[in-house]
């Protein structure tokens, strides 16, 4: 009779890189779902399979994991709402506010959280915050690929500033309650109502 052994597989030894990235990801995957308060470091170090310690040796405690996740998830927020390179500027609107609705949709706990945040005490997390949506205001000035070009004018800049805030809080409330209205209700009133704005400049 043979006898066959079982054997584990040797763990690949990850680089200190490689291993912040991976609890970074497991941090945003988890910040989907939950709010900030929720993101223990308990529940990141036994999820990813390391000691606390360990946690704290990369990021420095828990506000530090806190800064890098919230980072992270504003920079896949940014990726996501990347507009096409060309097309007609409604349409590449269109398709950047697709990717806005949909990543709110899928990460809305975490998405709270960072809103929460940004009017809060925490300076770190609120320059995350509003260095990102000054980010994303300022593709409708660039003439780069991705960028949406509109004049780059004081009431311009604070149209597009108020319009911003207009589409997160419609977005985060029709997520509460559509009231009737379906995604693509949604798209089509806060992808019509920039220009509707626009046009009541002087």
């Amino acid at each position: 009779m043979i006898h066959v052994t079982a054997t584990t597989p040797p763990r690949t030894r990850l680089t200190p890189d490689e291993r912040r990235s991976q609890l970074l990801d497991l941090g945003v995957r988890l910040l989907a779902v939950r709010s900030l308060e929720e993101l223990s470091i308990d529940v990141i170090a036994d999820e990813a399979g390391i000691s606390r310690g360990l946690l704290y040796h990369y990021f420095g405690g828990k506000q530090g994991f806190y800064e890098a996740v919230v980072q992270r998830a504003a920079d896949d927020l940014f990726e996501q709402t990347a507009p096409p390179p060309e097309g007609e500027p409604l349409d590449r609107l269109l398709v950047s506010l697709t990717g806005y609705v949909d990543y709110v949709v899928a990460n809305t706990a975490g998405y709270r959280s960072l809103v929460k945040a940004a009017s809060g005490s925490n300076e770190s997390l609120s320059a995350i915050y509003e260095t990102t949506f000054a980010a994303l205001a300022d593709r409708f000035f660039t003439a780069d690929p991705d960028g949406l070009v509109l004049q780059d004018t004081p009431p311009v800049r604070l149209i597009i500033h108020a319009w911003q805030a207009m589409v997160e809080d419609l977005v985060l409330t029709w997520i509460d309650d559509p009231a009737g209205l379906t995604r693509d209700d949604l798209l089509h009133v806060i992808t019509g109502s920039l220009p509707a704005i626009g046009s009541l400049l002087p």
